[in-house]
Parts: C-alpha cells; sequence; structure tokens
C-alpha cells in the first residue's frame, strides 16, 4: 500500500511542476499567474472558470487574482509548439 505524501512534500512537487512549465514558457514574470491558475483548476469545486477559482484561492484579493488569472489565459504570449 502506497502512502500519502505529506502536505509540504506535495506543495514542493507542485511548486517543482510549476517552475518546469514556467521556465518552458520562457517568462519569469508568468510565474504567479500561472501557479495561481494550475492551483485553481486542482483545487475543489465544481466550477473551473477563472472568477470561482480566484475566489477559492484568494479569497482575501478576488478582484485581483481574477485580473490576473484572466492575463494570464488571455494574453498568452508564448508559443504553442
Amino acid at each position: 500500500m502506497k502512502s500519502e505524501s505529506s502536505i509540504p512534500e506535495r506543495q514542493r512537487r507542485f511548486d517543482e511542476f510549476i517552475g518546469i512549465l514556467a521556465s518552458a514558457m520562457g517568462h519569469a514574470d508568468r510565474l504567479a499567474p500561472l501557479h495561481g491558475y494550475c492551483a485553481g483548476l486542482l483545487v475543489t469545486g465544481d466550477r473551473k472558470s477563472v472568477e470561482p477559482m480566484a475566489a477559492r484561492i484568494s479569497p482575501a484579493s478576488v478582484s485581483a487574482q481574477h485580473q490576473s488569472m484572466l492575463h494570464f489565459v488571455g494574453a498568452s504570449p508564448w508559443d504553442d509548439d
């Protein structure tokens, strides 16, 4: 039986994964929005549009997180390849 990894270990692995994605995108300034967007996709909740995700991951600053995520998704300057 495989033991569950600890929360700090899961956070470390998630951060490492996001770092790999960010380096592939080639934009260090996109790390925080990428992290927020991916975290929003993973958190519990039925709606996976940016406003509900922003509310779940950043309840103290929903509007700012929402705008950051919208900009990240809508203004994608990296090459899809």
